[in-house]
Parts: structure tokens; sequence; C-alpha cells
């Protein structure tokens, strides 16, 4: 049997996935009394959502209906950077059972919080996303996200594990032993950056290793912008099916919203986040198939709740029923943001971040810019720095020494490698209006 075949053969429901197939009034008084119950959650106990709250004279009595979520202010990833590291925290530091982080603009962390209840639906919403796209007990899940304080590993790892699938963390990066370990231990599906699997896919080549061979039949990909284009490179290439999987930290990590077989944009899970979008400049919620920016409220989030956050990402949702069933509504692929962060190997990084990393260091100028590159299908970072003229004319030996400092720098600020390259002071254009920091070669 091959690839496709297995793939297409299997069911469109699983035992778990019964919640995405709730009827849309059950569906949406779910979603009102969980909503009631987060809204008065981040009331009592955050005094950052109080305090807005309370400057429009509002308390959690006004939420009486769905379309009353659009009384509530929203929320935007400077506050997590402003109540660093616990100012979020809706509950004692005895009830956090897991602390993940993610990059901040100035080299803090994001930091995010779950209790024992929040992981098990961190776990039931990944366990869903791998059922929709059929995986199912049995099969054998190669975990190539990466492990530790970013919370893609440890999130498939323990959806996958609950749905009773073989789990192999090997986490990022070692591409042999990559190839050697899906083709040794009969991997049927894998987790990890589209981008990282397309450099997998040219490195098997060159080993002589036929993918389309091996058992592996799906593959589960996020953490970063893709196109339809790049899933039909994949597809092409390797006999396997490509899903897209959304999420993002703040509201719980990957598991946010999850393709099924039929391959037709994400299904969120609304019994879980309940999804807006809204015009990214005025803030006015829009409808269905309108493009704009998707807003995320938590509905059952304990630790650390979150309502009405500006994800940035800019999308639509669709009510257009999916062949599969699923009563949950759909998000457009997403392939761009309304501010000027970029997504790199999985990592969120923003131009700000790399001006911090190199101010730091003696003699570079606050003139720089990034270029972003795809080589062998990888993502490069190239960060173009101008140097004080004194610098510039100084010895070679001084010079490298100068691009391994700013180097090391940046890694250590957002925990990417770059390659920097130094210029002659006025080599970088300027501009009248706001900088160009950022170049995107990438064709995404």
């Amino acid at each position: 049997m091959s690839n496709h075949q297995s793939l297409s053969s299997s069911p469109r429901f699983h035992p778990v996935s019964a919640p995405d197939f709730l009827p849309g009034e059950q569906l949406r008084s779910l979603q009102l009394h969980r909503l009631k119950s987060m809204v008065q959650l981040a009331y009592d106990h955050v005094p950052l959502f109080r305090s807005r709250m309370e400057e429009r004279s509002l308390t959690p009595a006004a939420v009486r209906t769905l379309s009353d979520i659009e009384l509530l202010p929203f929320t935007v990833k400077s506050d997590l950077r402003d109540t660093y590291p616990f100012g979020l925290f809706a509950r004692p530091m005895k009830d956090i059972v897991r602390l993940h982080a993610s990059s901040g603009t100035t080299g803090k962390p994001i930091v995010v919080a779950y209790t024992k209840n929040d992981l098990q639906v961190w776990t039931n919403v990944m366990t869903r996303s791998f059922a929709a796209c059929g995986v199912h007990e049995g099969d054998i899940v190669q975990n190539a996200y990466g492990y530790g304080l970013f919370t893609g590993g440890l999130g498939a790892h323990y959806g996958a594990e609950a749905l009773g699938a073989t789990v192999i963390p090997i986490s990022g990066g070692n591409t042999q032993r990559q190839l050697m370990v899906m083709k040794d231990f009969g991997v049927t599906a894998i987790c990890c950056t589209p981008s990282y699997f397309l450099h997998l896919l040219d490195q098997a080549a060159e080993s002589g290793v036929d993918l389309e061979k091996l058992a592996l039949r799906a593959g589960i990909f996020g953490a970063e912008p893709w196109t339809e284009s790049m899933r039909q490179r994949i597809q092409a290439l390797s006999g396997i099916k490509a899903y897209d999987i959304y999420g993002l930290s703040e509201i719980v990590g990957p598991g946010v919203a999850m393709e099924c077989h039929c391959q037709c944009g994400p299904h969120i899970f609304e019994d879980y986040f309940y999804p807006e979008i809204i015009d990214p400049q005025t803030g006015k919620v829009l409808q269905d198939e309108e493009e704009g920016e998707l807003v995320l409220t938590t509905l059952s989030k304990e630790a650390m709740p979150m309502l009405r956050y500006r994800t940035r990402d800019i999308t639509a949702l669709t009510r257009q029923q999916c062949e599969c069933g699923r009563s949950l509504r759909r998000i457009k692929r997403i392939s761009r943001r309304s501010d000027d962060m970029f997504i790199i190997r999985g990592v969120n990084v923003y131009p700000s971040q790399i001006e911090s990393a190199l101010l730091k260091v003696e003699g570079a100028l606050p003139h720089y810019q990034i270029v972003l590159s795809r080589e062998r299908d990888l993502d490069i970072m190239e960060v173009q720095v101008e140097v004080t003229p004194e610098v510039f004319s100084d010895t070679v030996g001084a010079l490298e020494r100068l691009q391994g400092q700013l180097s090391k720098s940046i890694e250590i600020t957002v925990g990417l490698h770059a390659n920097v390259r130094l210029v002659q002071p006025r080599a970088i254009q300027r501009s009248e209006g706001k900088a160009k920091r950022v170049i995107d070669q990438r064709k995404l």
C-alpha cells in the first residue's frame, strides 16, 4: 500500500475528536459558559485585566452573550514583557506545574504558565490535531520540534503519546541521524518545520535515501509561515501528506488549530480558543471571510488567561462546511503579519532584538539591515552592520573579532546564529520614512 493510499483510507472521525463535531448551538453555549468563567478569573486575579476593565467601567457581569466579548480590552505581546515574569498569572506558583518561554524583543523571554488542567487541555487539543490528519494508535511519530523552553517539542510529544502513538523525541538538528531513525525505526509521521523537512529531503537525496519507499506518510508542519506551493513540493518529493498546524505560546503552544485530512485550512479548536478577526488599524471586528488580524481568547486557561490577544497574524475565518464534517471554523493560510516580526527556523524575531544585540558591542553603528534567504531549504539570516570609520579602517584581525562579538551577541539575544557582515559607514540605504530593516528573499 502506498503512502497516499494508507493515509486517505484513515477514518474521518476518531473518538477523541467528538468535540470537533459539536452542533453549532451546543458549541456556542459551551463557549459562553467558559468565556464568563475566564473573564471572572482574569478580573479577580490579574491586576492588568482588572484595571483595564475598570477603565471601561466593566465588570464580568457585562459579558452576557458571546458578542459582548467586543466590550473587553485587547491584550498585546508587550503586556507580557511589561509584566515579566509572572505578572499575568492568575494562579499562585504552587498551582503552576510548567513554565515555557519564547524570545522577547530585548532578550528577556515571554513567559507562559500551565496548571495540571492546562496541560490536560493542551494534550487534548494536540491529540485531536493528530487524529484530524489520520495519525492514530500504533503510529510511530518522529518529533523533530525543539524541546526545552520552546513549546513545540513537548506539546507535540504529549499529544501523540496520549493518542497511543510511539513518540521518538529526537528534537531538531543532526540531519543524518534524523534520516537513520526515520528509516530504521519505521517512522510513519514526522513533526517539524516545513523548511527543515525540505532540508531533510535534500539530504536524503544526497544520501541515496528514497523517502517514498519508507513507511513515512504524514508530516505535521508548523512554527513558521509556508505556502501551498511548498506543500505541493513536499508531497511531490516525498510521497507524504503535509498538514498545517497553528499555535502560539501565549495561547497554549501548538494545537490552537490543525488541518484535517481535507487539507483546506486549519480548524480552530473553538471550544478552547475563541477566535475573532479584526481590522488591525481600527480594532473593529470583521465578519467571516473578511481578511484581518486574528485575535484569540483562551476559554479554559487557568494559569494565564488571555483575553482578546492580538496575534498580529493576518488571515480570515471561514464557516464554509468542510468535507470532514467538523463544525469548527477554519482559518485561511497565514502568510504575513501586521507588525515587523519575522519567523526564522521556528523562532520569532523582531528587528528591535537585533538592534539591541548590536548596540551592546562597541564599534557598531545603529544602522543595520537583516537579509533573509534560503539555502538548501534552510533559512539563513545575514545581518549587515555599519561600523565606525575607525573600526572599518582597522586591521583584518580586529574586524574579525568585532564580527565574532556581534554574532555572539545576536545569538545570546535571540537564540539563533546569524551571519554578520560589516560594511562601511553609509553603505546601508537611508530612508526618509520608516527604515526598511528586513529584506526577505525567501519567497514564502
